[in-house]
């Protein structure tokens, strides 16, 4: 069964961005009082498979599932169907896959049905990317307005929300509307390095924004005392441990 997260208790999930099962359970145990929910990527799949991800799911805490499905309808349609088995609260596609694509990747996830329909969202621009890297690959900047594009796709075809950076809340929320959930990334608070991701808000500003999920990674995993580097971010939040 999918564990379903309290966007409003705690938006914030954190980035289990390992290869090492181990390491991802054990952190996920250590910061579970002050997260809502954790993300496993690529990494973490490639490494541990369908197995690795129910180890996750089986500790209680709401998975989102960050595989950025992006193949055709039917191909995603079978991915979205076989990690909705596994307990995923939430999992992800491209928007630039195209509506047909999007269709399928939401049908997938309503034939789950009840309580163990994930949330679908989808990824619009990276949040590695900037305006340079967009025209690079062929693709019109400003970032901002690529993302809003794609955001308006994703909704129009009934997905739950999007990916987006800190910097495109107030444009999708303007576009969207309130009810379309907004996944953020690139978030980093002011006393953590920004590392790889050129898009960036602290969590405070990003919540004030209208973000639904705080995505955050190697301010939490990479601090000396995990544990506390979370509990300092839920406070700055002014959330309840």
């Amino acid at each position: 069964m999918t564990n379903t997260p309290n966007l409003r208790e705690n938006p914030v999930f954190v980035a289990l961005d390992t290869p090492d099962l181990d390491q991802a359970v054990a952190m996920a145990n250590a910061v579970r009082g002050h997260v809502g929910g954790v993300k496993t990527g690529l990494e973490f799949f490639s490494a541990n498979g369908a197995d690795g991800v129910r180890a996750i799911v089986d500790l209680g805490l709401p998975v989102f599932l960050d595989l950025k499905f992006h193949d055709i309808p039917n191909t995603v349609a079978g991915a979205v169907r076989a990690v909705a088995g596994l307990g995923a609260s939430i999992v992800n596609v491209h928007a630039s896959g195209g509506p047909a694509m999007l269709d399928a990747a939401r049908e997938a996830a309503e034939h789950a049905g009840g309580a163990s329909r994930p949330l679908v969202i989808a990824v619009t621009v990276l949040t590695s990317m900037d305006d340079g890297d967009l025209k690079a690959v062929g693709q019109t900047p400003p970032a901002t307005e690529q993302v809003v594009r794609l955001a308006r796709l994703t909704q129009e075809h009934g997905l739950d929300g999007v990916v987006c950076s800190p910097a495109e809340i107030a444009p999708i929320r303007a576009a969207c509307g309130p009810d379309f959930k907004l996944v953020v990334p690139g978030i980093r608070p002011d006393w953590a390095a920004s590392g790889d991701q050129k898009r960036i808000t602290t969590p405070l500003q990003a919540r004030e924004r209208g973000a639904d999920i705080l995505v955050i990674g190697r301010p939490i995993t990479g601090a000396e005392d995990p544990a506390a580097a979370a509990a300092r971010i839920t406070t700055e939040l002014g959330l309840t441990p």
